[in-house]
């Protein structure tokens, strides 16, 4: 049974033109996924779906396996990320016995090996469909702290239901997902058409390592944290 880690890099991004591949203290952003995957004790086989020549290029030169280049049907900005894992999948199925799909986005340069080894590990431990990082909600950002606009304007609390509270010990500890960096997917729960499924766990990260790229101040960022992590 093999476990495959999957780096979905579409060649479009309408944030951060060629994203994927925007340097990253000298390297291509995608250069720290693959790295990490590849690094991952648990991972027998690293592919990249992506359907830009130049991204899968990139990628085999880093050591990444790139069989096929995704269908147009997969590759706008709405293609649903289910759709590619289940097109990986399938081809995975056609070639060898699968016991997971690991979803890595390659949007996630601070996510390691060990984050990685982690979600594999938490994922065989128990019987679960799925295993899927995620951060702590700043307390500012929790349910019962943000607000929405009325119709007409005013200011009321996002949860129609929620109080008021002051105290922030007093707010419930709620979690996201953060990109997600890590999400590891039984193969059964991907044929049943969902990526989670009815057990699905938390694998907790920091917010540093959860930095996920969306816009260049992220790049930026993304850069002085890896530089002062070489130091």
């Amino acid at each position: 049974m093999k476990v495959v880690a999957v780096i979905p890099a579409r060649g479009g991004s309408k944030g951060i033109p060629r994203k994927n591949l925007a340097e990253v203290n000298g390297r291509p952003l995608i250069a720290y996924s693959v790295e990490a995957a590849l690094s991952a004790q648990a991972m027998d086989h690293v592919i990249v779906s992506t359907d830009d020549e130049e991204i899968a290029t990139v990628s085999r030169s880093l050591g990444a396996e790139v069989p096929f280049l995704r269908p147009a049907s997969l590759s706008d900005d709405v293609a649903p990320m289910l759709a590619v894992l289940r097109h990986t999948l399938e081809w995975c199925e056609s070639r060898m016995d699968v016991e997971a799909i690991v979803l890595l986005q390659p949007t996630s340069p601070l996510r390691t090996c060990r984050h990685i080894d982690e979600s594999m590990a938490l994922f065989r431990s128990q019987s679960l469909t799925s295993v899927v990082s995620v951060v702590e909600v700043p307390h500012n950002f929790n349910p019962v702290s943000v607000m929405k606009l009325s119709d007409d304007g005013m200011l009321q609390s996002f949860l129609e239901s929620s109080q008021q509270i002051a105290r922030r010990q007093d707010k419930p500890v709620v979690y996201a997902r953060n990109g997600p960096a890590v999400l590891v997917c039984s193969p059964v729960t991907i044929h049943q058409g969902e990526l989670y499924g009815a057990r699905c766990m938390p694998y907790i990260m920091t917010a540093q390592d959860s930095l996920d790229i969306d816009t260049l101040e992220d790049l930026k960022l993304a850069e002085e944290i890896l530089s002062g992590r070489r130091v």
